[in-house]
C-alpha cells in the first residue's frame, strides 16, 4: 500500500486560562498528522506558534505543500531540507518516527539507544496573574516538586515573592516570555536569586538580548524565544547558560536530537518544553527528555479533555508513552 498523508485541526479546552505576558487563551488548537502505509499508521502532533507568524491555516497549507514528498516517501533526513523549522515539519517528522516504529515493530525508544526509560520530574505551569491569584495558583501546587511561573511585566518582584512564600518547598522556574525591560533586568534577576528560584527564561526579547552578556547574571539563564535550531547556538553562549529545546520550532525530533547534542558539546543546560498540547505532543518529547536539566512537559496537565490513550501523569512525575499513544 502506498503511503497517504491526512491533515486534521483539532481544538482542545484549556481547564481555565491560560496567560503569559503576550497574551491569555482557552483552547489548544493542535494539527494532527496521520501516516498510514503498509497498514501500520504513525501519528505527529503541532501547535502552531502565533509568535513567529504561524497560524493554524499556516501550518495546514504548509503541510498539505509538502504532501508530494510525504506521499512519494521521503526520508526524515531529507525532510529537514525539505521544510523549514516550525511546526509544520515537527508533526511529519514526530509521524514519520511513529510510522518507522509500527512498521518495523521496533520502538522510537530503542532506535535512540534508550532501553531503560524513566518517568521525569516535569514542570506545572502557574499562569500570569496579580500577584495574589498567582500565589492562590502556587499554594495549590505546592507539593509538586517544580513550578513554572510566568512572569513578564515592568514590575515582578511581588509575585516572585507572592509564589515563593506560597510554595516554599518547590523549585521555581520563571519564564518571562521576553517580557522584562532592560531597565529591571539585573533588578529582577537578583530578586529570582534571593527566592532561591533555580532558572529564568528568556528575560530580554530575542534580537535585544545583548545585555545578557554585559552583566553578571546570579542564576542560570535559558534562551528560548532566542533559540530555534542547531545553528542558534554558537552565537548565544557568551548570553545564556542553558537552552529550551521545543519540537514546534526545532521543526521535529530529527533536529531536536542534533541540536541537544551540540548544546550539550557547547556546554549549555538542557530544558526540554512544550507548547500548551496534548500528550501526543508530549510523547516524542519524553524521549528526548531523558537526560535534560529540566523538563517541562505539562501541556496536557493544563487542558480540560486530553486525548485518549494519554500519558500517565502521577505527582510531579511524567511516565513514558506508551506504544498505543506513540513511538
Amino acid at each position: 500500500m502506498p503511503r497517504t498523508l491526512d491533515i486534521q485541526m483539532n481544538s482542545f479546552p484549556i481547564a481555565g486560562t491560560f496567560t503569559i505576558s503576550r497574551g491569555a487563551k482557552t483552547e489548544a488548537d493542535v494539527i494532527t498528522c496521520t501516516l498510514a502505509e503498509d497498514g501500520a499508521r504513525g501519528l505527529g502532533e503541532c501547535v502552531p506558534y502565533r509568535r513567529y507568524g504561524e497560524t493554524m491555516e499556516s501550518v495546514f497549507a504548509q503541510i498539505e505543500a509538502a504532501r508530494p514528498l510525504v506521499e512519494a516517501g521521503i526520508s526524515r533526513s531529507d525532510l529537514l531540507s525539505a521544510m523549514p523549522p516550525g511546526a509544520a515539519r515537527n508533526a511529519v517528522d514526530c509521524a514519520l518516527w511513529d510510522l518507522e516504529a509500527k512498521r518495523t515493530g521496533e520502538s522510537v525508544a530503542v532506535r535512540l539507544g534508550l532501553a531503560d526509560l524513566k518517568p521525569l520530574t516535569t514542570a506545572y505551569t502557574i499562569s500570569l496573574g496579580e500577584p495574589e491569584v498567582m500565589a492562590a495558583q502556587a499554594r495549590e501546587h505546592a507539593g509538586r516538586a517544580l513550578l513554572k511561573v510566568k512572569v513578564g511585566t515592568g514590575d515582578d518582584e511581588s509575585r516572585i515573592r507572592a509564589v515563593r512564600a506560597a510554595a516554599p518547598d518547590s523549585k521555581i522556574i520563571l519564564d518571562a516570555n521576553e517580557g522584562w525591560p532592560e531597565a529591571v533586568l539585573e533588578r529582577h534577576l537578583n530578586i529570582a536569586a534571593q527566592a532561591g528560584v533555580a532558572l529564568v527564561e528568556q528575560p530580554l526579547p530575542a534580537g535585544r538580548d545583548g545585555m545578557l552578556a554585559e552583566i553578571r547574571r546570579p542564576l542560570l539563564v535559558c534562551a528560548d524565544e532566542s533559540v530555534h535550531h542547531t545553528g542558534d547556538l554558537a552565537s548565544l553562549a557568551d548570553r545564556y547558560d542553558a537552552i529550551n529545546i521545543k519540537l514546534d520550532k526545532t521543526g521535529g525530533l530529527t533536529e531536536a536530537l542534533a541540536m541537544k547534542a551540540e548544546a550539550e558539546r557547547l556546554g549549555f543546560g538542557i530544558m526540554i518544553g512544550c507548547m500548551v498540547g496534548t500528550s501526543l505532543a508530549m510523547a516524542p518529547a519524553v524521549l528526548l527528555a531523558q537526560t535534560a536539566d529540566f523538563v517541562d512537559l505539562d501541556g496536557p496537565l493544563l487542558l480540560a479533555r486530553d486525548r485518549e490513550p494519554g500519558l500517565r501523569y502521577a505527582a510531579s512525575l511524567v511516565f513514558p508513552p506508551e506504544s498505543t499513544l506513540w513511538g
